[in-house]
């Protein structure tokens, strides 16, 4: 794949906002943590194609700002991707809006004292999309399609501890641990189920041309310009109320906001931090607001010079200052990043923040033998406020003679130079975002500071490896007692806080924006959006 990228010289902070503010042309990916790259659904398309449009009564138009990755909900890793499966397919178990675990295809469940036996009770009557018929041996063949290592699966590592599925009847499975796995749930509710009759083409699962048992279904994707759903009306739950959904990615921040003041979109997310205040104006328009787990940070390659040495990346962490980053680039629409995690997670633990102290980075970086600095390479995505934040902290890290080199790339590029063996990989510095979206501390810690989760295997793309960070990891996933679970995490961040793999820039506050006859549509902590309950009146 050839790689589209756009460079950015030094910038003066004014003029990185000007130069925010004032684009207004439109391109494509994704934020959250990037995964493999798609192909298109049916042929190449433009928006020319038959299609929903919010001019139709019955239909909904969602913008986002970047593309998604594949639809293969067994191998998703970036929060649009996870949004797009959600809305087709469905777990034993899921997530309310505040990333609890709810029943959805499993009407409840069971788990013995010693945390290796999971007994799922499933929904009777439930079809997948295809006609082929909901029940336990759907659910043990979805799970052994993720354990067989030749399918290379993301979602593999979830089973890992699984020792045997049983179906003794149509309606139950039990899971059988070969020793206590504590998030399990809430990995279950991550993991969707794909009909039978699909699960042996890995391509076509890529492309969204599958079946799941979600309120809608799939009709066809056009990447990098829009995914069509439609309503199941077979669906086993209450139905939903919209019958057409399209989701259009239009990475440019300018263009997003058009789109939902002149109603081409009906719902728009992520809303652009700095138009908060002309959208307050627009009686058409209703923002919402959330907290979230959603961590921007990033990522040092401590496998390379000269993020090998400590205090080049404390310097760095002293370097940015905070207060400025949130209003800056967050428009006042955030809060710090005090830990390797949001203050919204399981487990959080609060550490002292590196206050901004330039003087101190200067000495830090003195005392590493870089006295003048070094000159460095920044990645992020190519959509406006990611291009943003690598300004900003360009424009930081000049300060203390740091000379970054701001490179973006589209989501799908971006992902295939990420995720590629330690020997060949060129990352440098990666400006990105983590939400947990299985809700809990392992979500959040695992696959980012594991060294099981090295790339290509996980997201760990600082290199981080710390031998007792792997075992408090280990153990905290062992244990069903969350008092010393707790205790465990607290060690774990302290410690990667004190080792720097990351700068820990902010965490978003989640803001979307709608048109005053839109109902019932949600963007959860993780940054997933829920249609569930949506609804034109």
């Amino acid at each position: 794949m050839g790689k589209k990228v756009k460079r950015w010289s030094l910038l003066a902070l004014v003029a990185v906002m000007a130069f925010v503010f004032a684009a207004c042309s439109s391109s494509s990916n994704n934020t959250s943590s990037s995964g493999g790259s798609n192909s298109n659904a049916g042929s190449s398309s433009s928006s020319e194609n038959a299609g929903s449009s919010s001019s139709d009564k019955d239909s909904i138009v969602i913008a986002i700002n970047q593309a998604f990755l594949t639809l293969d909900p067994h191998n998703t890793s970036d929060t649009h991707s996870i949004t797009a499966v959600r809305t087709m397919y469905e777990g034993l178990v899921g997530f309310d809006e505040n990333m609890n675990v709810v029943p959805l295809l499993a009407e409840s469940w069971d788990v013995s004292e010693d945390g290796l036996v999971y007994t799922f009770h499933l929904r009777s009557g439930v079809k997948f999309h295809d006609g082929a018929d909901f029940n336990a041996e759907a659910v043990k063949l979805n799970i052994e399609r993720a354990m067989n290592p030749d399918n290379n699966v993301r979602f593999s590592k979830f089973f890992a501890k699984v020792a045997s599925i049983e179906t003794p009847d149509d309606n139950t499975v039990v899971i059988t641990m070969s020793e206590p796995y504590a998030p399990f749930l809430n990995k279950m509710a991550m993991f969707l189920m794909i009909s039978p009759n699909a699960l042996g083409d890995a391509e076509k699962l890529a492309q969204g041309v599958a079946a799941g048992t979600g309120p809608y279904k799939f009709v066809q994707w056009f990447s990098g310009d829009r995914l069509d759903l439609e309503r199941n009306d077979n669906y086993w739950g209450e139905g939903p109320k919209v019958s057409k959904v399209t989701f259009k990615p239009v990475p440019e921040n300018g263009s997003r906001m058009a789109m939902l003041q002149t109603g081409e979109a009906d719902f728009i997310y992520p809303f652009p931090t700095e138009q908060v205040e002309k959208a307050e104006g627009d009686s058409n328009i209703i923002l919402e607001k959330t907290d979230s787990t959603i961590a921007r940070y990033v990522t040092l390659n401590i496998l390379k010079k000269p993020f090998d040495d400590i205090r080049v990346r404390q310097a760095l962490n002293y370097a940015i200052d905070k207060d400025a980053y949130i209003k800056v680039v967050k428009s006042g629409l955030g809060t710090y990043l005090s830990s390797t995690m949001s203050s919204k997670t399981q487990y959080y633990s609060e550490q002292p923040l590196y206050e901004y102290n330039p003087e101190k980075a200067k000495q830090l970086l003195a005392e590493a033998g870089y006295p003048d600095g070094f000159k460095i390479t920044l990645w992020g995505e190519s959509e406006s406020e990611t291009v943003k934040g690598m300004q900003f902290i360009q424009q930081q890290l000049a300060e203390i003679g740091v000379e970054v080199d701001v490179q973006a790339y589209e989501g799908a590029t971006l992902g295939d130079m990420v995720y590629v063996v330690p020997e060949e990989n060129q990352v440098e510095m990666w400006y990105v975002s983590w939400s947990p979206s299985s809700g809990d501390a392992d979500g959040a810690t695992r696959s980012l500071f594991h060294s099981d989760y090295w790339p290509p295997a996980g997201p760990n793309t600082a290199f981080y490896k710390n031998e007792q960070v792997d075992q408090w990891i280990d153990e905290a996933n062992a244990t069903s007692d969350t008092a010393k679970a707790a205790a465990i995490y607290a060690d774990i961040q302290k410690q990667i806080y004190a080792d720097a793999p990351w700068l820990f820039m902010g965490v978003d506050q989640i803001i979307y924006g709608k048109r005053t006859n839109v109902e019932g549509i949600k963007v959860y902590p993780d940054g997933s959006i829920n249609l569930r309950q949506a609804e034109l009146k």
